[in-house]
């Protein structure tokens, strides 16, 4: 049996293009970039030189619209209607879609950021309101959401192609949630036991949970995140193992 999936990480979450860290070498290891539209992160330098670097290495371009807290890195809650969130994820999509329109690419998806993507995995009315902005600016577009999550719903019923997406460094709830940042296990810092769990819920679409309980989990797309200090390294090694794994690395569109 063949296994394929996707492997993504968000980008572009600096600020002025001689501080962007780890993004142009990690690119070598990913098929799909989420990157930032400027609310959370990013800037339009940054912006601008993310989606050539991204072009220029054939990874597929996808806008990772978060909510507006640069402070909080979009990573805290605030409360807002389906209406507001609806509008600023058309203005975050539109932002990054001017620049790879000029670039001369086309873009492959939208992965909402942090609070907002969190939220809207349990909220049905901001998931609708997602990717109800998703489809009218495109609805060519593939709307990435957490696996099994109200946005995958929201996005299969208004028409979307959805990618189901997984973590390789986060643990996971019984209810098939992310643990909490605030919680101190929120996290994976070994790399044998990230790799573990990513080729497991791959070859057998399952995973455990901080409770001990196995759930079921379908992988279209795998999440790494591009700033920490060892992210490089975690980008090689799970390309590697993930091959190694049999399981090939293939951008998303390719095979949805």
């Amino acid at each position: 049996m063949t296994f394929k999936v996707d492997l993504n990480c968000d980008m572009g979450e600096s600020f002025g293009v001689y501080r962007m860290g780890n993004d142009e070498a990690i690119l070598d290891y990913i098929t799909s970039a989420n990157i930032a539209c400027g609310f959370h992160a990013g800037d339009p330098a940054t912006m601008r030189k993310t989606v050539q670097l991204a072009l220029e290495k054939n990874v597929g371009i996808g806008a990772h619209p978060g909510l507006q807290d640069l402070v909080g890195f979009g990573r805290r809650n605030i409360s807002l209607s389906p209406q507001e969130a609806y509008d600023l994820v058309v203005y975050q999509i539109g932002a990054l879609s001017g620049f790879v329109q000029a670039e001369g690419g086309k873009m492959q998806h939208v992965k909402a950021h942090g609070a907002l993507y969190n939220m809207a995995a349990q909220n049905a009315g901001l998931s609708e309101a997602i990717a109800e902005a998703v489809y009218k600016i495109d609805p060519e577009l593939i709307l990435f959401g957490l696996s099994g999550s109200e946005l995958v719903k929201a996005g299969k019923k208004i028409g979307l192609r959805t990618a189901n997406e997984v973590f390789s460094d986060r643990t996971y709830q019984a209810d098939g949630s992310l643990t909490p940042r605030t919680q101190p296990d929120a996290l994976l810092t070994d790399t044998g036991t990230a790799l573990e769990q990513v080729i497991r819920m791959v070859k057998e679409q399952k995973v455990m949970s901080t409770q001990q309980q196995e759930i079921q989990i379908t992988a279209d797309t795998i999440c790494i995140h591009g700033d920490g200090a060892t992210a490089l390294d975690f980008a090689a090694a799970i390309s590697s193992s993930l091959a190694g794994a049999g399981i090939d690395i293939t951008k998303v569109e390719e095979f949805l």
